[in-house]
């Protein structure tokens, strides 16, 4: 009797979707978050292979759940978009989150930053960006190589990656398009768009009266 050998499988692993930790600390960190997350999405809305992701757990090893970080904005090039419970790279095409935003806020340790740090340097980040509201300090960190050199002067600094650029004053930080605009809270977007939306029904309606006043005048304007 020839006795059958069953193969070993190997049990799944499983790659959980949070690192249960909240998204953010307070109401400012927050804000923060979603707005360069947005407006991130606005710019790239018409490009199909630029993922982005707000507190998004990345794993970088096959195999390991315990090799992980959930930046607070990550950006993706040549992925597509889509919905995602965690980034695992092995079935990303291995392709590493190029630009990493991280918001500070009180409760975050200088400790647990380091670690972060030589986190996003070790598995291939090119651009790192801290931004801490409650001191309007903005830390840049670019690769070079095989490290993470810092950005000197970060006023007016322009992203290879994506395009935007930083301006910096003694109480706030304003980040604009490749066009030019200047990013937005989902409010003030709302806002623009009810404005447009206004400028347009003026316009409309100065046409109106032109046509009526062209027409009480006996001005057929099909045949201008």
């Amino acid at each position: 009797m020839v006795q059958q050998i069953t193969p070993e499988t190997k049990p799944e692993i499983i790659y959980p979707d949070s690192d249960g930790n909240p998204m953010s600390d307070n109401t400012k960190q927050y804000q923060w978050i979603v707005k360069i997350k947005e407006n991130l999405e606005i710019i790239f809305a018409s490009n199909p292979d630029v993922f982005i992701a707000g507190d998004l757990l990345w794993y970088p090893v096959e195999g390991s759940t315990k090799i992980k970080q959930a930046p607070d904005v990550m950006v993706v090039f040549g992925r597509p978009k889509g919905d995602r419970g965690s980034y695992q790279q092995w079935k990303e095409d291995n392709i590493i989150p190029q630009v990493v935003f991280e918001i500070l806020s009180p409760g975050n340790r200088t400790k647990e930053m380091s670690k972060k740090m030589v986190f996003y340097q070790r598995y291939g980040v090119e651009e790192y960006y801290i931004y801490n509201p409650d001191t309007f300090e903005l830390t840049g960190l670019l690769r070079e190589e095989e490290w993470f050199t810092a950005i000197e002067e970060m006023n007016n600094w322009v992203s290879p990656r994506l395009g935007i650029r930083f301006e910096l004053t003694s109480d706030n930080l304003e980040i604009y398009y490749p066009d030019g605009r200047n990013f937005l809270t989902s409010i003030e977007l709302n806002q623009q768009l009810e404005q447009e939306k206004q400028r347009a029904n003026q316009e409309q309606q100065k046409y109106q009266d032109l046509l009526a006043k062209l027409q009480a005048k006996g001005i057929d304007i099909d045949s201008l």
